[in-house]
């Protein structure tokens, strides 16, 4: 049976979205799957007219779920277009709790699979939720970083991406979107912006014999960041450029070069 949201303005009570809690008070329901193929194909025409797209490694994807996919965050465009590019109706992801009551991106976030946490909190309830996405397959979108990078830079990870390949133990997708954050830069000087999503090879964190303690949690963020990180140009590293993880994983590949280009 397809999964039906109601769309429309969220409780005033507030509260956290998560899949055992919906705050939706409009009277008419649709047809999620079928209003997000049409939020998916929207966003492509929209991208399409607004960029150059690129997508690299497509097929390192794997072809179904459950999988973490995290990606740097530099942009609010970051997740349209993540989403438009390789999205569906099997996607997830977490978004700042801040939008769940926007009259226009709370609906657009819900219809895309969006889960609201609060930052700067260890927020249980949309730790839950993400765990609950998982088990039932999804493939979730996470920004390990936690919030934008103020200047297009990895900054250090949260642990939360960690905490979610443990115990959901599922594989973590590494992904880094380049371009997004230069799109009004590009348009005022009348030059077509290029928007680039390179996708890495799915790799699992090491299994633990014991319950994941807080330094197995951030030397598997780490983990994850320094594999994001090798598919970014190094202007865009940051905190992870000499990372030892970073210079050992660069001295095993290509870089982010590699690979054929794939423009959609």
């Amino acid at each position: 049976m397809p999964t039906i949201v109601a769309l429309g303005w969220p409780d005033r009570r507030g509260g956290i979205v998560t899949s055992a809690s919906p705050i939706y008070n409009f009277p008419f329901a649709f047809r999620a799957n079928h209003l997000q193929v049409l939020l998916r194909a929207g966003l492509r025409v929209a991208f399409h007219i607004l960029a150059t797209l690129r997508v690299l490694g497509r097929d390192h994807l794997p072809r179904r779920g459950p999988y973490l996919l995290a990606v740097n965050h530099i942009a609010f465009l970051d997740a349209p277009f993540v989403f438009a590019m390789i999205g569906g109706a099997d996607s997830a992801g977490w978004a700042a709790e801040k939008y769940a009551r926007h009259p226009l991106y709370g609906p657009f976030l819900r219809l895309g699979g969006g889960i609201f946490i609060r930052r700067g909190q260890v927020d249980r309830g949309a730790l839950s939720a993400a765990l609950d996405a998982l088990a039932r397959g999804k493939i979730f979108g996470v920004a390990p970083e936690g919030t934008r990078s103020p200047d297009g830079r990895l900054i250090r990870g949260r642990t939360g991406v960690a905490y979610l390949a443990y115990h959901a133990g599922v594989p973590v997708v590494p992904a880094a979107v380049t371009g997004t954050e230069r799109v009004g830069a590009d348009l005022a000087r009348l030059r077509r912006p290029v928007f680039t999503l390179v996708i890495g090879e799915p790799f699992r964190l090491p299994a633990l014999d014991h319950e994941a303690r807080p330094e197995d949690l951030r030397r598997g963020t780490d983990e994850v960041m320094a594999r994001i990180a090798v598919l970014l140009p190094p202007a865009y590293r940051g905190v992870y450029e000499h990372h030892p993880r970073t210079q050992e994983l660069l001295g095993k590949s290509a870089g982010p070069a590699s690979g054929p280009s794939i423009s959609t």
